[in-house]
């Protein structure tokens, strides 16, 4: 992430923490805040209508994120919720699937499993299910752009689906690193 016109430096008016990332060169998928914290939500707002009004270059991974809809809010229900994130809090993390409490929507391993990890989530009628996901054996290479981009494209993560299929959490992957244990810090 670079400002394009250094001379412009000073009258942008940045937040402290985006100023940060600028100057030690900090990916926003890096950032040292807490992912889908308000203060990483404010910096991917920020940096978002900088580079749309065409003032700072972003990596590719950096553009991937500000095309998300991360931090951006709509009304629902009366509402002011987190597009990413529609769902209340105590919705989101609890729920019961098989007569036991799961977390909702936080990926794990599965060890001795057909797959590498899973995670609990609603389907499109509201129902808990479990989602497996990820190939054992292989390893996430995602550091190599070349491979990323064909992962991307032979996965369409473009339009990586609804939460219940598990392309979507396969394209997410990246997001849920130190959660996984992912060395990479690299999204698809």
């Amino acid at each position: 992430m670079r400002i394009k016109d250094f001379n412009s430096y000073g009258a942008l008016n940045l937040s402290e923490g985006l100023n940060y990332h600028l100057k030690e060169n900090i990916s926003l998928l890096e950032s040292v805040y807490r992912i889908e914290s308000d203060a990483w939500l404010d910096i991917i707002n920020e940096a978002r209508q900088l580079w749309i009004e065409n003032k700072i270059d972003l990596e590719f991974d950096d553009v991937f994120l500000i095309s998300t809809d991360a931090g951006q809010k709509a009304t629902f229900e009366g509402r002011e919720v987190l597009l990413d994130i529609p769902f209340e809090i105590n919705e989101l993390y609890e729920a019961e699937y098989q007569g036991r409490k799961v977390n909702l929507n936080k990926p794990f391993r599965t060890p001795n499993a057909p797959r590498k990890f899973a995670v609990y989530t609603k389907n499109d009628k509201g129902k808990i299910v479990m989602v497996r996901f990820g190939q054992p054996g292989m390893r996430i290479r995602n550091d190599d752009p070349a491979r990323s981009r064909s992962f991307r494209a032979r996965h369409r993560c473009s339009d990586p689906g609804p939460k219940w299929k598990a392309r979507y959490w396969s394209c997410n992957v990246a997001r849920y690193g130190k959660l996984l244990g992912i060395k990479s810090k690299n999204p698809w």
